[in-house]
């Protein structure tokens, strides 16, 4: 097989996955005029468009659909035999990724990991996307290229990686009328809570323990995430349940004092997650390195 028609399938691959002439370039290192020729000459090759613009992307044609297993595979093939990967160096690149992330982690990490992008790779950029309910099928088609957080609900297809373990504590305000020295059960019970339902985090498992020990828990606010949640807790008598690393970020920013939760709770894994397709590419595999070792020190990170 001639080089330039591993490009054109690699053009193929990377439209397919992304949805975008754009950004296919950009992650293939090309201009964006050097995948448009490629494309026509694809679309004249198979006499069919392949990809056709719509509102918010590129949709592949049925023919495309049929084609788009067997250029995974002859790639997949090819970057076996000869190693065939486009070279990707932090130091000059430009690229842009795409990272699905907690508010949580947005707080906590995204602050180091930018520093340490400036310091190594000034021209790589981030683009940040709330961790939702899409977030697996935008690892899937590459409109993501990795997710940060709890995603017990991943199936076949996608990588993980651990990157540390994260459990709750209690969180009350400074001023609190009741609240002083330590957090008891019967106080837990008592008091109001606030509590946040963000995707990502580990709140489903803390629900179902307070289930199955049958604790009660007088709800009286329910959040979308964490941004606010400090500032409710420091102006009000209500108590919420946060991941750790997240509390550590609080204590000295606010008046806050810190609980462990007064009844036996799981701790749970948080991880970063990748689809099959990036397993090898080389910057995706940059990108998952420096995020782990930034993770890997304590109190690095949360989600």
């Amino acid at each position: 097989m001639q080089t330039a028609d591993v490009r054109l399938l690699q053009v193929f691959d990377e439209i397919y996955k992304t949805r975008s002439v754009t950004r296919a370039a950009d992650n293939l290192g090309l201009g964006q005029p050097a995948v448009s020729i490629a494309l026509a000459k694809l679309r004249e090759h198979f006499d069919d468009p392949l990809f056709v613009r719509i509102a918010n992307g590129m949709e592949p044609t049925p023919m495309a659909r049929e084609l788009e297993h067997a250029v995974r595979q002859a790639l997949d093939a090819l970057d076996l035999v000869f190693g065939h990967r486009i070279d990707f160096d932090p130091a000059s690149s430009e690229r842009t990724f795409c990272i699905s992330m907690t508010d949580i982690s947005q707080l906590v990490l995204l602050p180091k990991l930018w520093a340490q992008l400036r310091k190594t790779s000034p021209g790589v950029h981030i683009d940040i996307v709330p961790l939702s309910a899409e977030t697996p099928r935008m690892l899937e088609t590459g409109e993501a290229d990795l997710a940060l957080g709890f995603m017990p609900q991943l199936e076949a297809g996608f990588y993980q990686q651990s990157l540390f373990r994260q459990r709750y504590v209690c969180v009350a305000s400074t001023d609190h009328p009741r609240i002083h020295d330590e957090l008891t059960l019967a106080q837990f019970e008592t008091e109001e809570h606030a509590v946040v339902t963000s995707s990502g985090t580990g709140h489903l498992i803390l629900d179902r323990e307070i289930a199955r020990q049958g604790i009660t828990r007088h709800i009286a606010l329910r959040v979308p995430n964490y941004l606010g949640i400090a500032f409710v807790v420091e102006q009000t008598d209500m108590l919420v349940t946060i991941p750790e690393r997240l509390a550590q970020v609080l204590e000295g920013r606010g008046r806050f004092r810190v609980f462990p939760v007064p009844f036996e709770l799981p701790d749970y894994a948080v991880k970063q997650h990748w689809h099959e397709r990036y397993h090898h590419d080389p910057g995706n595999r940059w990108l998952r390195r420096v995020i782990s070792d930034l993770l890997s020190a304590p109190a690095a990170g949360a989600a």
